[in-house]
């Protein structure tokens, strides 16, 4: 298997010119990396300008290997083949790595480059990705596996440290300035530009930028970059506009990540870029799924796409928005927000033992209170951005505390644990590692029985962060005092805080509603308006939608998510005009399920002749989620085809899968006068980005459109 590292992006607050001369001091040897043993030039490249610079230099490297492993494959290093392209001109280097040694049995592919910060041109930027593929090693293929991205992760560390010691030793010795490099041409200009203080520093900066000419500039397995706080930039990379994460943006607004962490979160964020154009979710959220599947990237990816388009299913990104809750659950439901815990994290209390379980099941329904349940994780989520933008510090999950004062038999009812296990599972796969901890307070005797019942249902991560106190044991020291501050505690539970959460309550029958029990288990959990259409596409029977285009210049726009399955997705035009006449439409009846399906083309139409395409084939893999949009030259019939594709056939291997694909669409078509040229006037309300998008984000350090209300509470 093929292990991958991919850097965020490290910014050198300092000029590219300067950054270059630090990294040349590192060679030909370095005090600092003792594994660097020495190097010979193979080749090497000048531009009769000086701009460009070429060379190739064959690396001695020392191996932190057990003794008995170095013995068995006979050497004491190993030797790499570093290629770098310096270019003046463009400001950029460019460095590529691989082993020689052992090439026929482990592969090692390092690429790095150096540029300038796109919105700061005193800023260098670098990044780094490296692969690694051991094929075979003497049986030693896991061990040396682990050995190798140990190594890797310690240079990528000890290498920010290294050029931050140069770059440091530079300005020690007065060389804080070195001027770009300029055309032959330009040289009597530059000179004349350059302001008369800095000539002292001048003389010391030629002889570097000299020696900068003539050195070699190679980067090999320790490649170099620094890391420094800088409390007065808010947000170092601008990464709604680059597209790309920085090093000072991880450690300010996600937290402390190892370089293997930081590198899963690129990967996966790339990944979500390719397959969901321009509605990835922010970065925080990308981190929680991979936390909930231990940084494995297929895992985590699978669990995200599925969250995405339930989300967008259900309109959860505007739940908050249009939510309010019933009376009976506002006066009821005897839970909500209450401050934060010592650590900033945002605190939500419920008093479960004081809730009338099958009051609310028969006056609202499980429905309205999986929904409410839905709004206060989403009004979670909003809140722990609030503090992260408010402390200073990366703050990502909640607090809760659960009291069971009250809890008897009646809380054993079985619609009740039903719905209660619906919604574990429910949150459980949208909203993993939004827990920080939960502390059960006041366990009655029958509390282990309720445990047996769901604790299966819920993440082993999850139960890990849960703290149960019998009795009056959350009180003194080791309980509640140890993670929330005495004046924030409720005075119920013995604190000093008058808190406003409802005390709940028997509900009156009087409120009861007959048909609330009545639905089947088998429904959607959600009664939300869906904007969505979900449909199955089987093998030789592709899903069709028709849209009757009024008048040239009108745009067709489509949203459509693949649930399952792989597809091809094409737009037709008729040339004949499709409508409700049956000659002009089949119904495959008991293709899909028993479910009919109408279909506008058929086997005998011949393209250029009865139709034209106007957007080409595109191949649609499970899990990715595509916009566009077509401006129709002419007025007439158009056909949005979803067609099955088999990519066990394409790949020449037999099907394990069932024939058929599942895809989740919205289409709409907008008049001629509602574009305006340009992508943005094609924005409707029923098609606007997630709340969770980069790409809606005012600020990374706000809140976006968090409701006022919300924060008021």
């Amino acid at each position: 298997m093929v292990q991958k590292y991919q850097s965020p992006v490290r910014v050198y607050k300092y000029p590219f010119e300067l950054v270059m001369a630090a990294y040349e001091k590192r060679f030909p040897t370095c005090k600092m990396i003792p594994v660097f043993l020495g190097s010979d030039i193979m080749s090497e490249y000048k531009s009769e300008d000086g701009a460009v610079h070429e060379i190739e230099r064959r690396c001695k490297l020392n191996v932190d290997a057990p003794y008995l492993l170095k013995k068995i494959v006979g050497v004491d290093y190993v030797i790499f083949i570093q290629k770098n392209c310096l270019d003046r001109r463009k400001r950029t280097l460019m460095i590529s790595a691989y082993n020689e040694s052992f090439s026929s049995r482990i592969a090692i592919v390092e690429n790095c480059y150096y540029s300038v910060h796109a919105e700061n041109p005193s800023w260098t930027c670098f990044e780094q990705d490296a692969s690694l593929d051991i094929k075979h090693f003497f049986g030693f293929e896991s061990t040396v596996e682990k050995i190798a991205m140990k190594q890797y992760t310690q240079n990528i560390k000890k290498g920010k440290e290294v050029i931050e010691f140069y770059i440091n030793e530079l300005i020690s010795q007065g060389i804080t300035y070195i001027p770009q490099w300029k055309d032959s041409k330009d040289k009597v200009a530059a000179i004349e530009d350059t302001p008369s203080q800095d000539s002292g520093l001048r003389s010391r900066s030629d002889s570097v930028s000299s020696q900068h000419s003539h050195a070699s500039l190679t980067l090999g397995a320790t490649a170099a970059t620094i890391h420094r706080d800088s409390p007065e930039v808010e947000v170092p990379v601008s990464v709604a506009q680059t597209g790309k994460l920085d090093d000072d943006y991880i450690h300010r607004f996600l937290g402390s990540l190892t370089p293997a962490e930081e590198s899963r979160l690129v990967q996966l964020r790339r990944q979500l870029q390719e397959t969901h154009k321009g509605k990835i979710p922010k970065d925080s959220h990308i981190l929680r799924f991979l936390r909930a599947r231990d940084f494995n990237i297929e895992k985590s990816r699978e669990m995200l796409v599925h969250s995405l388009a339930w989300r967008k299913l259900h309109n959860i990104d505007r739940l908050l928005s249009t939510y309010e809750p019933p009376p009976v659950i506002q006066k009821y439901y005897p839970g909500g927000w209450h401050y934060c815990d010592k650590e900033g994290t945002p605190l939500y209390i419920l008093r479960l033992g004081q809730m009338d379980v099958k009051g609310l099941m028969k006056s609202v329904g499980e429905e309205s209170i999986l929904k409410h349940v839905l709004a206060v994780n989403e009004e979670g989520l909003l809140r722990a951005e609030a503090a992260t933008s408010k402390r200073g510090y990366p703050v990502s999950t909640c607090t809760c505390i659960v009291d069971l004062d009250g809890l008897s038999m009646r809380h054993w009812w079985r619609p009740g644990i039903r719905a209660l296990l619906r919604i574990i599972e429910v949150v459980e796969a949208n909203y993993p590692e939004t827990m920080g901890r939960l502390l059960i307070v006041r366990a009655p005797r029958v509390f282990p029985v309720l445990w047996t019942l769901v604790s299966p249902f819920i993440d082993e991560n999850t139960r890990n962060k849960f703290m149960i106190y019998g009795g009056n044991d959350y009180q003194g020291p080791g309980g509640l005092v140890d993670y929330v501050d005495k004046r924030y505690i409720p005075d119920f539970l013995g604190g000093d805080c008058l808190c406003e959460v409802p005390e709940g309550g028997l509900v009156p029958k009087s409120l009861y509603q007959d048909d609330q029990l009545d639905r089947s288990p088998d429904e959607p959990p959600l009664s939300m308006d869906s904007l969505y259409i979900t449909a199955q596409v089987v093998k030789d029977f592709p899903h069709e939608v028709l849209i009757q285009v009024p008048e040239k210049g009108c745009v067709i726009t489509w949203d459509f998510d693949i649930l399952k399955g792989d597809v091809t997705f094409t737009v037709f035009r008729c040339k004949d005009h499709r409508g409700s006449d049956p000659c002009h439409q089949h119904h495959i009846s008991g293709a899909i399920g028993g479910i009919g399906s109408v279909q506008y083309l058929d086997k005998s139409m011949v393209v250029g002749v009865d139709l034209s395409i106007m957007e080409a084939p595109h191949i649609c893999r499970n899990g990715d989620s595509v916009q566009g949009t077509h401006v129709t030259s002419q007025s007439g019939s158009y056909i949005l085809q979803w067609k099955y594709f088999d990519s066990a056939k394409a790949a020449f291997d037999f099907p394990l899968t069932s024939h058929k694909s599942k895809v989740m669409y919205n289409t709409e078509l907008l008049p001629s006068n509602a574009f305006k040229g340009s992508m943005t006037s094609l924005l409707s309300c029923q098609s606007g980005f997630s709340s969770l998008s980069i790409s809606t984000q005012s600020s990374q350090s706000g809140i976006g459109s968090c409701p006022s209300r919300l924060l008021k509470r």
